[in-house]
């Protein structure tokens, strides 16, 4: 790995974005159709799921914004084009489906905003970027499922929209260790800064709201 980091080094990958000054923390599709363990999308990362609620609790007591997203397809998935077509799974979002809900142990509370998106990227046909410009936030802190996925996705177009994303490592999962450690090196050399739960917690102390 040192080598492969040596490679993308010398090629001018992997510099940093940093931190800005007004973060927010975005969770991305938490839902019960990752988390509980008979469902057919059951992505077996707890750790991750337990890091989700653990930068939730960090946010609150900072007083940072939390926005979640959550996936929801109209009856026969009419308003989810190829990506409904593509993935036989994404009949679980569809509205009214339980499995599309939220888990009790980390969901919206009062006066938090929830984007519902038909697509991988949160930014994608939603009022996510303006609400993040109305509220002046420059820095997004991204966690949740699937890091290869939605997570990815999501990083991506934070980026284009011209906001800091920063990827919180323990608190993003996948369904194979494999997959999980080459989505994050490759976000970490072009998209994203990596960051685990500690530096994140010193991030909001550094700005004095902790």
């Amino acid at each position: 790995m040192s080598d492969l980091h040596d490679s993308y080094s010398s090629a001018g990958f992997g510099g940093k974005i940093g931190f800005g000054k007004r973060p927010a923390v975005i969770i991305i599709d938490a839902a019960k159709a990752y988390i509980e363990k008979d469902a057919p999308l059951y992505v077996g990362s707890e750790d991750a799921f337990n890091g989700m609620i653990a930068l939730d609790r960090m946010a609150r007591a900072a007083n940072v914004p939390v926005i979640f997203t959550r996936v929801e397809f109209a009856p026969g998935g009419a308003d989810g084009g190829f990506f409904y077509q593509k993935v036989a799974a994404l009949s679980l979002f569809q509205k009214g489906q339980p499995l599309a809900e939220f888990d009790d142990r980390l969901k919206p509370q009062s006066g938090d905003i929830v984007v519902t998106k038909q697509y991988a990227s949160a930014f994608f046909g939603t009022t996510l970027a303006s609400t993040l410009n109305a509220l002046g936030i420059d820095t997004c802190l991204l966690a949740g499922f699937s890091t290869s996925g939605c997570v990815r996705a999501t990083t991506l177009d934070a980026l284009q929209n011209g906001f800091r994303p920063v990827v919180v490592t323990e608190a993003c999962g996948d369904r194979d260790p494999q997959v999980q450690s080459a989505n994050l090196f490759d976000l970490g050399q072009k998209y994203a800064d990596l960051k685990n739960l500690d530096e994140i917690a010193n991030y909001l102390r550094s700005l004095g709201q902790v």
